[in-house]
């Protein structure tokens, strides 16, 4: 199966028309907030940091940009071809691949699977505002790009971010912003529960390594000047049983620390 045509051309849509710059599309805070806290919880999961790295729904890859200077051959892929443009532009070292991808064309992943071999998968925000009938398609590519060796970050908005983004979308004032270029192209941020998160990835034959909770850095500000947060929750995957899941307090151990550059 693919997305609905609706969805897709959504996200064409809203890509085609943001502004070809760094932080100017409503998630997309600068790396130093966003990948970096991420791999703090990830770099040190993963079982093998040489496996190729697929980020996931890149968007106009700014977070693949980063995780490019941190582990050899890592792949943007994102289902709006106007974003992945957008990305390859804006990477004139060529530190990383783009290309379209249909995450929910389950031939379209394993082909990629197929070139790539196993692959750590790096997921941000992607399944909260899926259409409900492509969220299992989606989690299905997930465990497909893994395979049999590699892991997943995942991380979606919190069920605790809708309240916050239908206060900001109904304030008298209007949306800020970079949230109604959103709210315009009729994407809906905020859709998948907490506990649904979970259920999509078990049932995709995912089991959760480690999870926990962290704050997710918009690059809009309230008018009194504060940056605008949204509760986000964040899973380590594999494919397979792979024990119990670590919580927030568990050990982390070098996954604290920035891995630094792999060449």
């Amino acid at each position: 199966m693919s997305v609905t045509r609706r969805y897709k051309d959504a996200w064409e849509g809203f890509w085609r028309e943001a502004p070809d710059e760094q932080g100017a599309v409503f998630w997309d805070a600068e790396p130093a907030l966003t990948a970096a806290r991420h791999l703090a919880h990830f770099a040190g999961r993963i079982d093998d940091p040489d496996l190729p790295m697929v980020d996931l729904g890149c968007g106009n890859g700014t977070q693949t940009r980063y995780l490019a200077g941190r582990f050899s051959n890592v792949t943007g892929v994102d289902l709006s071809l106007a974003a992945v443009e957008q990305a390859g532009g804006q990477d004139p070292g060529k530190e990383a691949q783009f290309e379209q991808l249909d995450a929910a064309d389950d031939k379209a992943v394993q082909a990629l699977h197929d070139r790539l071999g196993d692959a750590n998968v790096y997921v941000r925000g992607v399944l909260h505002q899926c259409e409900p009938a492509d969220r299992r398609p989606v989690a299905n590519a997930i465990a497909t790009l893994l395979g049999d060796t590699g892991r997943a970050f995942v991380v979606e908005l919190a069920e605790g971010a809708k309240p916050v983004l239908m206060r900001l979308a109904q304030d008298v004032q209007g949306p800020p912003p970079k949230l109604r270029a959103v709210l315009a192209h009729g994407i809906a941020p905020g859709e998948v529960s907490d506990s649904g998160l979970a259920k999509l990835l078990a049932d995709a034959g995912l089991a959760v390594l480690a999870e926990g909770e962290l704050p997710l850095l918009t690059t809009e500000y309230t008018p009194d000047g504060r940056r605008i947060e949204l509760p986000s929750r964040w899973l380590v995957v594999g494919g397979g049983s792979g024990g119990g899941a670590e919580g927030e307090g568990g050990s982390v151990g070098v996954a604290d620390a920035d891995p630094g550059p792999r060449g």
